[in-house]
């Protein structure tokens, strides 16, 4: 089995005031598997950020080490780790270029992790797949192939973010409480296209929701985060006998 992700005593100190350091991230030893969907829960200072941007190299680990597809990546930075992956923001501004139309946008995710320049010429021959793309949305996003991201609705424009994210198949796929800023309606919508892309292209990924009902339903293993430790690490079987109360009864544990 491919070990897509694996983080090894990955610890992260902040100093938090005058000769004080704080913990972070406590010694975590991770590892995902090709195929595998992780949903990652946690409370407020759990550490799931910091888990991620550890991942993806927009923070510095302390100590430990991160490999990617069985490469050391521990001292690689954002751009250097993007060639194995793809990452899906809360906010919707965050995963899109707003001057540049949609199909310019996805272009762009087309070159993902390579050395690029962007040729417009391209894009009327890549219009046809671009529309059947986002056709599968089901929100109207192919009719806004030549509409600047920045004047989409923030559920198109997410939506459009995680079609950038899996248009060239990432070894990992995270996935950073991408619904969180989005109504109940299409936040159900994209879950559903997430849902459907990770089958349909077999991704690897991890997901980090703050709905717990979406963490039950979704993916087929369940880790959850509690000052800066993995304490739970549930795979399908066990994830499938879980309720919302068990759930529940995790964040009361870490009240205590």
């Amino acid at each position: 089995m491919t070990k897509v992700l694996e983080l090894i005593q990955a610890t992260k100190k902040i100093n938090n005031g005058i000769n004080e350091t704080k913990v972070i991230m406590n010694e975590v030893n991770l590892t995902i598997n090709q195929g595998e969907f992780v949903t990652v829960l946690g409370g407020n200072g759990a550490g799931k950020s910091t888990l991620f941007n550890s991942i993806a190299g927009s923070l510095t680990l302390t100590s430990g080490t991160v490999k990617l597809m069985g490469e050391t990546v521990t001292n690689w930075n954002e751009e250097k780790r993007a060639k194995y992956l793809a990452r899906v923001f809360q906010d919707p501004k965050m995963g899109t270029a707003p001057r540049m139309t949609v199909a310019e946008n996805l272009l762009l995710a087309e070159k993902r992790g390579e050395k690029r320049k962007i040729k417009l010429r391209e894009l009327k021959e890549k219009k046809t797949l671009y529309h059947e793309i986002c056709s599968q949305v089901g929100n109207g996003l192919e009719k806004h192939l030549d509409t600047p991201t920045g004047d989409l609705s923030g559920g198109q424009r997410q939506a459009l973010s995680l079609l950038m994210a899996t248009l060239k198949k990432p070894d990992l796929l995270l996935l950073d409480e991408h619904t969180a800023a989005l109504d109940p309606k299409t936040s159900k919508q994209l879950m559903a296209l997430t849902d459907s892309r990770i089958k349909q292209e077999q991704l690897t990924c991890l997901m980090i929701t703050h709905r717990m009902e979406d963490a039950l339903h979704y993916g087929n293993r369940l880790i959850v985060l509690q000052k800066g430790k993995i304490v739970k690490d549930l795979d399908k079987q066990a994830k499938e006998k879980l309720t919302l109360a068990d759930l529940l009864l995790f964040f009361e544990e870490e009240e205590e």
